[in-house]
């Protein structure tokens, strides 16, 4: 199966059928016991350590259902995480950019405990966008958030796609979500159960 760059892609199916084993082996995380793993045509099965890590920390952003927003942080500094770890000094303007393309500019002092559910993911989503990955994976994005919060966090998802060229590929158990993707594709017992189809 091939995800093209810009492509918003949604996986479905019930626990355990692989969702998120396809987003490991996609985000160099997992390896393949057979068959080839390929980001921006480069095999990760022939990386060496080296490679695999600049991979992740330069392609591959990752959004979570349980946020993982380190609690003694603010909002700008959980963002500024990355780039901070990588020496790069231009990280707090970054994160301020960042902050504001998801609309969460304003809160950008205020510490995880002081956020709604919504506003997390948000924060979460500008972490994983830092660094101007190709792909952004988001294992069930909107597993904790209510209708309101979710229908933002799917749009700022649909616009990262169309505004920014960044390949999205989300797991979600919601059928409802998936009306924001270009395609989608069931998976079942970790094979692919239906072929792609338009959302």
């Amino acid at each position: 199966m091939e995800v093209s760059r810009g492509e918003f892609l949604a996986l479905v199916g019930r626990s355990g059928c692989g969702k998120s084993t396809f987003l490991n082996l996609a985000g160099a995380m997992d390896f393949p016991t057979s068959g080839t793993v390929e980001i921006n045509g480069k095999s990760t099965g022939g990386m060496s350590d080296s490679e695999l890590t600049a991979t992740r920390r330069s392609d591959v952003g990752f959004v979570f259902q349980f946020f993982q927003l380190l609690p003694t942080l603010s909002a700008v500094e959980n963002v500024e995480l990355p780039l901070q770890l990588a020496g790069d000094g231009r990280a707090r303007s970054r994160a301020l950019e960042t902050l504001d393309l998801v609309e969460m500019a304003e809160l950008a002092d205020r510490q995880p405990h002081q956020l709604s559910g919504g506003q997390k993911q948000r924060i979460a989503i500008a972490r994983a966008l830092i660094h101007s990955p190709a792909i952004v994976l988001a294992d069930e994005p909107i597993g904790n958030l209510d209708s309101e919060s979710a229908a933002i966090v799917m749009s700022l998802l649909r616009r990262i796609a169309d505004e920014l060229g960044t390949t999205v590929v989300m797991a979600t158990h919601s059928l409802e979500s998936t009306v924001a993707a270009d395609r989608v594709v069931a998976l079942r017992d970790g094979g692919i159960e239906a072929a792609a189809h338009d959302a």
